[in-house]
């Protein structure tokens, strides 16, 4: 089983349409969207639209969660909540009532999927859990992987039954021991925030046992024009060099 796992979307129709074109070259049989495919930047409808014309499970993120209730909005600072007011007025009611559907967290084939932190978290960032948390973590979680988003960085969290070891996942193929247990944070689509404008994707083999980071280059200047053409803060375009 091949499964793509996305995140972070963030309205960026240039980043998401390479990633799918490189999903399917790809030989996958499942795609995976961890949330937060709004927010930030200038095409939050037609990535909504992509997403369900795909049939791609999609999760609750926490840019989702403040277009559905303005209270949310207070956990955003000045620019990303005039962003999301404009995000909220670009969607239309049909993709309101479909971002209302999702969920905070999905199993499937021994994996856990969640934007934030396990169990179900969309809020929590991965760097705010000490490792006596990560511990309490892995011991209650079933599944052998569990996928997050949220921050924007690739990270991995390795649990071998007794300790945690932390370090950065790197471009290309990491090896997956069977006997140990993971939190993989995938990094974004839209929005990279690790020092790599490319777009990130990773692909879980569950037959080779590996996770495979992908880059992805797309047209950043265009995504920028459009930005600045929706009105939208200027930080969130520069953000994408």
């Amino acid at each position: 089983m091949r499964i793509a796992v996305i995140s972070d979307i963030h309205g960026n129709m240039e980043a998401f349409d390479r990633v799918l074109e490189d999903i399917d070259n790809s030989h996958i049989d499942s795609i995976f969207s961890l949330g937060d495919n709004i927010g930030y930047g200038p095409d939050p409808e037609e990535v909504v639209t992509k997403i369900q014309h795909r049939n791609i499970p999609s999760l609750m993120g926490n840019h989702e969660m403040a277009v559905l209730d303005k209270i949310h909005l207070e956990w955003f600072n000045y620019s990303a909540r005039e962003s999301l007011i404009k995000t909220s007025k670009a969607l239309s009611e049909g993709s309101r009532q479909y971002i209302a559907t999702l969920e905070f967290s999905l199993v499937r084939d021994e994996c856990r999927f969640v934007h934030g932190f396990p169990p179900d978290s969309p809020t929590i960032y991965s760097f705010q859990v000490t490792e006596k948390e990560l511990l309490k973590t892995f011991r209650k979680l079933t599944e052998r992987i569990c996928f997050i988003g949220h921050t924007h960085g690739l990270h991995i969290i390795v649990f071998d039954g007794q300790s945690i070891n932390e370090s950065p996942l790197e471009e290309g193929v990491t090896h997956l021991s069977e006997d140990q247990r993971y939190i993989v944070n995938i990094g974004s689509v839209g929005q990279p925030r690790d020092g790599n404008n490319n777009a990130k994707y990773v692909i879980w083999d569950s037959t080779a046992h590996t996770i495979e980071v992908k880059y992805i280059p797309y047209n950043i200047a265009r995504v920028v024009e459009k930005i600045y053409l929706m009105g939208l803060p200027k930080v969130h375009a520069d953000r994408l060099w």
